[in-house]
């Protein structure tokens, strides 16, 4: 398992101090350790599954240790994620079961290039990728978010023929206006949803609504391979070193095993598996019911989409399902680049300096996996796996099993500098609200303040470093 991940990877002071910026936070371990420039600068992101390309494919390419053996079952699942699914029952019967409610015919309809979605816009109001999660007060059986008694735990905007859509995402926008200590000016946006034409009447006063966007999902085979003690390791929800990094971990209910578990994925790390991750996107973003969740995922007060035909229980089979699951976990993670620039190099000590790094870890280990190629693999993802604070700001007042309504789990860093490149825009943060890196840096807050009053201190040049530093990973 390699060295303790509070060892590996506590945020850092590196060569040159930054003009007015603290380093109160310069170790996660509490114990004055450094993070290597060799880590901060690693190339090998996935370590020996990396792959070398920046091209529009650099997201959707099996890792460079995969076996030939099994690139027949990873361009299967690569087909069952890319191509739609048609309304049941039908002739393609294979790729039928869509609906009755849904967002997306297919995976790659919000997964785009197995890149990052943006939030639709006044010129692509329609565009898929955004969903708002919904729930009221309380939890359900397992723990989790309640479902509103209506419209359900995910608000469907599409439908088949005779089945109403929920209704569609409301989204307006308020300005919020800042300034770096030089003096220069900056405006965020902050997004406020709602249910814009309800189809079941007014949803009440005590919806609670997470709006999320489809992610990048290169490495995520890699992530699940990290054992979990390593994660419990850098966990310290009492914040026992007071450098003002807690850490929490999300206790889950593994759909598949029938159990509470350690929390990985998802933006408030509320999903154990890659398994039940690709379940729960077949269920409430296509309307595919699968060997993990065979029930259509039909609110009971919706009799349209109750009485609708199904195409078989479930729609998507186990061998099916089981090569869309091996695609999603061995996605290679592509390499970084231009790690001898001048800026780069100087971003990476900015980065570190700023206190980045308590968060985004840069370096985790694998351990024992049943694909080999993922095992005992030293990765950069820059992610602690963990539940963070960040603040009044990014809150979205949902609980989601142990993670509160203003709780994220750290976002892997690794592809951030490609989804321009890939799929054409530079949205970020769990909504997409950022319009830039930088502006999804100036959102933090919370546990990242520090962190963030670490950066509003930096120079122009400083900034355009740090910037550049990120964009090559």
């Amino acid at each position: 398992m390699g060295r303790p991940l509070a060892t590996i990877v506590a945020a850092a002071t590196i060569v040159a101090s930054l003009a007015g910026c603290s380093n109160d936070r310069s170790s996660r371990a509490g114990q004055g350790d450094r993070v290597p420039l060799a880590e901060l600068l690693a190339t090998d992101l996935g370590g020996e599954t990396t792959r070398a390309v920046v091209n529009q494919n650099a997201f959707g390419l099996p890792a460079k240790a995969l076996p030939g053996d099994l690139r027949a079952d990873f361009e299967v699942g690569d087909s069952f994620f890319t191509q739609p699914w048609v309304i049941g029952p039908a002739s393609t019967t294979n790729r039928d079961g869509l609906g009755p409610t849904f967002n997306a015919t297919a995976c790659a309809s919000c997964h785009v290039l197995d890149g990052r979605a943006e939030p639709p816009t006044d010129e692509h109001p329609d565009t898929p990728g955004l969903l708002l999660r919904l729930s009221v007060a309380g939890a359900d059986a397992n723990g989790g978010p309640a479902p509103h008694p209506v419209y359900g735990g995910q608000l469907q905007d599409r439908s088949i023929p005779g089945v109403p859509a929920e209704g569609r995402i409301g989204i307006t926008y308020e300005d919020v206006p800042g300034a770096f200590d030089d003096g220069t000016e900056f405006t965020l946006r902050k997004p406020i949803y709602r249910i814009a034409d309800p189809a079941f009447g007014d949803p009440g006063p005590d919806l609670r609504i997470s709006p999320r966007i489809a992610p990048v999902i290169v490495g995520m085979g890699l992530l699940e391979a990290v054992p979990e003690a390593t994660v419990q390791a850098a966990a310290d929800p009492s914040d026992r070193d007071r450098d003002g990094i807690s850490g929490r971990i999300n206790t889950v209910w593994d759909e598949n095993e029938q159990r509470r578990a350690l929390g990985r994925f998802g933006w408030k790390a509320n999903v154990a598996t890659v398994r039940q991750q690709t379940a729960g996107a077949f269920s409430g973003d296509i309307g595919i019911t699968s060997p993990v969740l065979p029930d259509a995922d039909c609110p009971a007060g919706q009799a349209a989409c109750l009485g609708a035909p199904n195409s078989g229980n479930p729609e998507i089979g186990d061998s099916t399902f089981d090569k869309v699951v091996f695609y999603t976990r061995v996605l290679a993670v592509p390499a970084a680049r231009d790690e001898g620039d001048t800026k780069v190099r100087a971003g990476a000590k900015v980065f570190a300096d700023a206190g980045c790094a308590s968060c985004h870890t840069p370096t985790l280990r694998t351990g024992d996996s049943d694909i080999a190629a993922l095992a005992n693999q030293t990765i950069h993802p820059f992610t602690d796996l963990l539940l963070h604070d960040l603040g009044p700001g990014l809150a979205d007042d949902r609980p989601d099993f142990e993670a509160s309504g203003s709780e994220w789990r750290t976002a892997p860093l690794w592809g951030i500098g490609l989804v321009s490149k890939i799929n054409g825009h530079t949205r970020f943060l769990h909504d997409g609200r950022a319009r830039s890196i930088m502006e999804a840096i100036l959102w933090h807050g919370g546990e990242a303040d520090n962190a963030r009053r670490n950066v509003l201190a930096l120079t122009a040049e400083q900034r355009e470093t740090l910037v550049a530093y990120l964009e090559s990973r």
